[in-house]
């Protein structure tokens, strides 16, 4: 079981020590784990913090100075009665003490992944922070509790010791804030400087100088690894405190010591790659350890046959870095030198690029970058070929390089940005220098592809699990790489399955959807100009591998990755053919920018360039770039739309960017302000969304009148709780919605709106009648209405008009007469009919109509009550009639 870090790890295990309880940490202890044993009893005072038997020479004389202001005892001082509780800090296994057995609860803290199964009295808690003082420290903040200087000496020495100084890649944020806390508390950095750096012993001095001399170095998989050996014929202590200096003198990526000390050798092994994980290298020769620190005792092998297993094995466990291919963009856009400047100016202001290689019959001739371009332009050389400014030159990188030498080919020629070839030597992407800053920025456990195939797996339906598949295979085969991309990704990752698949190709989207509709039926309509196929499916047998539940879509759009650029703003975008990370730029907010890779081998990759999982997990509506919303001011209904619907909130850029670009609204089409509207009135609780929009502004800037009211928001909620409640009898509910809000305006902003936002007939004819009903309020608010006249106003409008004016009303009385009309008079039937009157001797004409309505007018308002009375009644209205001939 992993715990939370809350504060309610430590009040549940403060709660559950009753006995005796012990700290513990390992052997060799360095001060990290010393300082942990000193921040656990701080937090758990009734719990002894135990010193392991062997410590690090630097750490003993340490207690030699301090021992007596700290509370450490040692093991032959604990009380003799049972242990019920240990806890571990710094350490996953500990010495057993006097007093354990196997029915200790042991509760481990330590900043180093938990990577076994642990027994069910086995409980751990820890995070990736630099050292494990900072997570108990941490604790100690929060709660206020006091640090005397000596301790928070201590506590200062096991932070900076694990992390270099705070100079190490695995240093957090959270580790120099403990820091700073330790120093504001009196942590001396005099006593700190003098511990960390300890003199050598001779003999320490000894077999170092003999390790550097006979350390060789490899080249292992694009990473530097250092192996050093000596022999030793008397014991040395803190072999660890060699591998430090050793990797200070070295700076490799990884380290392994080995020193032959004729019973035994042992192995001291650090990294500082999570590409190197030294714990599973020193497992496999017998020992353990994490990601960047191990070590091994190994007995019954001789120096060389222990090396050369070493080389055997570290092939196999070590991973390359980063490759050119994992931070590229595919679908390279080169130019001709015969271009003008001014029109690589125009193309790389539409497609949002700083630079293109220039190439000619195929060969690269160089590389032509903005800074180049505003140059010439200065000097006006508008119309002078980009061959005479460009950069010449034929630099390009591979696909497997590593991005080490993608930094080395970049620093030699001064090129910002550099082309991909693949074996053939064909150009196939494009790196640039933005693409190293990202990498840097990114955390290195965060690089690899983060897969998200165990998702799909759980939440997805058999049957579209299956599609999927399917459609992947075809793709792979057709070497077409194919994403699923935004909602559906989006809502796979909040857990929320979104069965609405889009799909996007690098390469040919219709070929892909023609194959898949040769291969399992369908048939396929393409959109040549956008470069969209979709294939229906509805044609497709149940028995050709559909079954009636299996939840598959009728139908499957796909898209060839593509950019968009605008040459103007508010316009439609031009498209041209583009690749996967280009295409995601080009969507509206970040949380829709994530895509799933579906082909062969990448089935379930997350892809992921533009922080949209971070921005999820932290519920933020972040836009891609300050021009969004001038581009397509649509997306401010959308920002605060998914806003409003996941809870989330619109960070404070972006809110900017739509205050800046909010009065570029009334430009837009009627027709795509009405489709955003109608999304919007689609939300469960619409109402937040337009709330939300009068707040920033945005209604009245499509129109005046929309002006959103705070009233309506009750209206619309017992609006929704009525048709929820009668879902067969009233249509859309966005139709109703829009009818509410809009029946309150006058008639000419009725006119008004409907041409503006281009209202459909339906919601057109539903407006013109709630506009009837409103105008007939005197009426139905006359006393002593009887109710045939109740009847005869109301019985021309729907349920969907009469349910819109009572929901729009602010009168009771009209509010219960519309309800009276719908629940109790419209519902009544006469039982006269057509036959009864022609067995009358009454000619089919209007005459019927006329009877029917003086029946059921009579029936109303009581004058009559059985069917007997209804034939009377007719046949006085007949004889009248006939008289009147």
């Amino acid at each position: 079981m992993r715990l939370s870090v809350t504060d309610s790890v430590f009040d549940r295990l403060q709660d559950i020590i009753t006995t005796m309880e012990v700290i513990l940490t390992h052997e060799h202890a360095d001060f990290d784990a010393l300082a942990s044993l000193l921040a656990a009893n701080r937090l758990f005072p009734q719990a002894l913090p135990v010193l392991p038997h062997k410590l690090n020479r630097n750490l003993r004389d340490f207690l030699m100075l301090y021992r007596e202001a700290l509370p450490f005892v040692r093991p032959e001082e604990l009380p003799k009665q049972g242990v019920d509780e240990a806890i571990l800090v710094d350490t996953q296994t500990a010495q057993a003490v006097r007093g354990m057995t196997q029915k200790t609860s042991v509760r481990i803290i330590d900043h180093h992944p938990c990577e076994r199964e642990l027994l069910p009295q086995v409980h751990y808690w820890g995070e990736a922070v630099g050292a494990t003082t900072t997570l108990l420290l941490e604790q100690i903040m929060s709660r206020g509790i006091h640090i005397p200087p000596v301790e928070a000496t201590l506590l200062l020495l096991g932070i900076y010791e694990d992390t270099g100084n705070l100079l190490y890649a695995s240093t957090t944020p959270r580790d120099l804030r403990c820091a700073a806390w330790l120093l504001e508390r009196g942590a001396n950095l005099e006593v700190v400087h003098d511990f960390l750096h300890h003199p050598l012993t001779l003999a320490q001095q000894h077999l170092l100088d003999r390790l550097q001399d006979q350390a060789q170095s490899f080249e292992i998989a694009d990473h530097l690894i250092v192996i050093a050996s000596a022999e030793s014929s008397e014991t040395i202590e803190e072999v660890s405190t060699l591998a430090h200096k050793m990797r200070d003198f070295f700076d490799p990526d990884g380290l392994f010591v080995l020193i032959d000390f004729g019973d035994h050798i042992q192995l001291v092994a650090r990294s500082t790659t999570n590409h190197i994980h030294v714990g599973e290298i020193a497992e496999r020769l017998g020992g353990g350890g994490h990601h960047r620190a191990a070590a091994a005792l190994i007995r019954n092998r001789t120096l060389d046959e222990v090396k050369a297993e070493l080389l055997a094995i570290l092939p196999e466990a070590i991973h390359p870095p980063a490759k050119v291919r994992d931070i590229m963009s595919k679908g390279l856009r080169t130019i001709p030198p015969d271009l003008t400047i001014d029109e690589a100016m125009q193309r790389m202001q539409r497609l949002g690029h700083e630079g293109f290689p220039v190439v000619a019959n195929g060969q690269l001739q160089g590389i032509i970058t903005r800074h180049i371009i505003d140059r010439a332009i200065h000097h006006n050389m508008h119309n002078e070929p980009v061959s005479n400014v460009m950069r010449e030159g034929a630099v390009t990188v591979g696909l497997d390089e590593s991005v080490q030498s993608l930094q080395q080919k970049m620093i030699a020629a001064g090129w910002g940005q550099v082309p991909v070839v693949d074996e053939q030597g064909e150009m196939v992407g494009i790196v640039t220098r933005t693409d190293l800053l990202k990498l840097w920025a990114t955390p290195e456990e965060e690089r690899s592809p983060t897969s998200v195939a165990l998702q799909m797996q759980t939440a997805l339906p058999s049957g579209l699990q299956l599609l999927l598949r399917q459609i992947g295979q075809m793709a792979s085969d057709l070497n077409l790489a194919t994403y699923a991309i935004g909602g559906f990704v989006r809502d796979l990752l909040r857990g929320f399955p979104n069965l609405d698949v889009d799909l996007v190709v690098e390469g040919e989207a219709a070929m892909l959807a023609q194959a898949l509709a040769d291969a399992f039926g369908g048939r396929v309509r393409v959109h040549q100009r956008f470069g969209t196929a979709k294939w229906i499916r509805d044609e497709i047998a149940y028995s050709a591998g559909r079954t009636q539940d299996d939840n598959t879509p009728s139908s499957i759009d796909f898209a060839t990755a593509r950019i968009e650029f605008y040459e103007e703003a508010t316009a439609l975008p031009v498209v041209e053919k583009s690749n996967i990370k280009l295409d995601l730029h080009r969507r509206d907010f970040t949380i829709n920018t994530l895509a799933v890779r579906l082909d062969g081998m990448y089935w379930g990759e997350l892809l992921d360039f533009y922080g949209g999982q971070q921005d999820l997990e932290q519920g933020v509506i972040r836009v891609l770039h300050s021009l969004s919303f001038v581009e397509d001011p649509t997306r401010i209904l959308r920002a605060v739309r998914f806003e409003q619907r996941f809870g989330f909130q619109i960070e404070p850029r972006t809110a900017e960017l739509i205050h800046k670009a909010i009065d570029l609204l009334p430009r837009v089409s009627g027709a795509r302000i009405r489709h955003e509207i109608n999304l919007i009135l689609l939300e469960q609780e619409p109402e937040k969304a337009l709330r939300r929009l009068h707040e920033l502004g945005a209604l009245t800037v499509i129109d005046p009148a929309l002006a959103w009211h705070h009233r309506l928001e009750t209206k619309y909620q017992g609006l929704r709780a009525v048709v929820a409640s009668h879902a067969q009898k009233y249509g859309a509910i966005e139709r109703l919605y829009l009818a509410l809000w809009l029946t309150p305006l006058t008639a000419t902003d009725h006119e008004r709106l409907i041409t503006k936002l281009r209202l459909n007939a339906s919601s057109r004819a539903l407006l013109n009648e709630c506009q009837k009903i409103q105008a007939l309020t005197p009426a139905l608010l006359a006393p002593q209405l009887s109710n045939s006249e109740l009847d005869r106003l109301l019985a021309p409008f729907s349920a969907d008009a009469l349910l819109v004016a009572r929901s729009a009303t602010d009168d009771w009385t009209l509010r219960d007469r519309i309800l009276d009309y719908e629940y109790h008079l419209r519902p009544q039937r006469i039982h006269l009919d057509g036959a009864t009157l022609k067995a009358l001797g009454a000619a089919p004409g209007p005459i019927y109509r006329t009877i029917f309505q003086k029946v059921r007018a009579a029936m109303l308002d009581g004058q009559i009550r059985t069917p007997e009375e209804e034939v009377a009644v007719a046949k006085a209205l007949l004889a009248e009639h006939q008289q009147t001939r």
